[in-house]
């Protein structure tokens, strides 16, 4: 159970080299120094932010890990339903791995031994699921997600779903067919935890998703170091643009994925324990709005 505040930096820009640099050094912390981090994207598909990471926010936010002394830097990320290895060199990935010196794991092309059973107590999942051990086995994560909405069951699809593509893909046809689905989403995170998440609203898909939708700039870097604190804060954002019904119903923390990840104490338990950081006067408007959202 959270019991002190949690800092979430809070920077309305649409520059995103500035969003990533400011967003982390606001929350005065250095969980990468010396450590092999493990750094995961949202890479679904190859396209477009928000249906993706945008690379010009991967790029900056490689270049501010090592720039804080990260020992070594491994991307691992599982792709669907594109290919993996299709879309990280339609990204250009491959490319910016050889540029900035960090290593790439598709995994999708790992074997099944790399991937380690998980079955948490009073889980959805039918026999649990098969979890990535290079994260598992993790000295340090970093994370970075979109900011949109999920016209597949997810409803929305921040920090909390960015967890999906961990999982292995033989796993995925029980979680888009189970009406536990947003449970089940939650239920990922309890089996690790990154330091730190870096959420791009730079633009959002406030309706459908993952991959097309209504594309509206929010122009706004959230960061922090608790899932549940990027999800609600991202649903207060989406709230304050206009987004779906199904994403609009109720208080934020009612919202199923988050609900789910409250009853496992995978951080804070309420709007109340946030404590904001912002860069400017734009960005102390922008809190003053979320907190509103977050309210209701």
């Amino acid at each position: 159970m959270v019991d002190i505040m949690t800092k979430v930096a809070v920077v309305s820009t649409k520059d995103r080299v500035y969003g990533v640099t400011k967003s982390i050094e606001l929350l005065d912390i250095n969980p990468v120094k010396g450590k092999n981090v493990i750094l995961k994207p949202n890479f679904n598909t190859a396209d477009p932010p928000p249906a993706s990471s945008s690379m010009e926010t991967v790029k900056q936010l490689v270049l501010k890990l090592k720039e804080m002394g990260a020992e070594s830097i491994t991307l691992a990320e599982r792709a669907g339903p594109a290919k993996t290895s299709e879309v990280f060199e339609k990204k250009g990935l491959n490319a910016l791995a050889k540029e900035l010196g960090f290593k790439i794991v598709d995994l999708t092309d790992v074997s099944k031994d790399e991937y380690a059973h998980k079955n948490p107590d009073g889980n959805h999942w039918k026999e649990g699921f098969l979890f990535a051990k290079i994260y598992d086995e993790a000295e340090c994560i970093i994370e970075t997600c979109c900011l949109k909405t999920h016209m597949y069951g997810g409803q929305f699809t921040i920090s909390l779903k960015n967890a999906v593509g961990l999982v292995n893909k033989k796993n995925m046809s029980e979680l888009h067919s189970s009406k536990y689905q947003r449970e089940m989403i939650a239920e990922i995170n309890c089996v690790y935890k990154p330091d730190l998440i870096v959420m791009d609203g730079v633009i959002t898909f406030v309706d459908r998703g993952p991959i097309e939708g209504t594309r509206v700039e929010a122009n706004v870097f959230v960061s922090s170091t608790d899932k549940i604190a990027i999800d609600a804060v991202g649903v207060a954002i989406l709230r304050i643009l206009g987004t779906t019904p199904e994403v609009t119903d109720g208080s934020i923390f009612e919202q199923d994925q988050i609900k789910r990840a409250v009853e496992l104490e995978l951080g804070i338990t309420s709007p109340l324990d946030i404590e904001f950081l912002t860069d400017s006067e734009e960005s102390e408007k922008l809190v003053a709005q979320i907190k509103e959202k977050l309210a209701q």
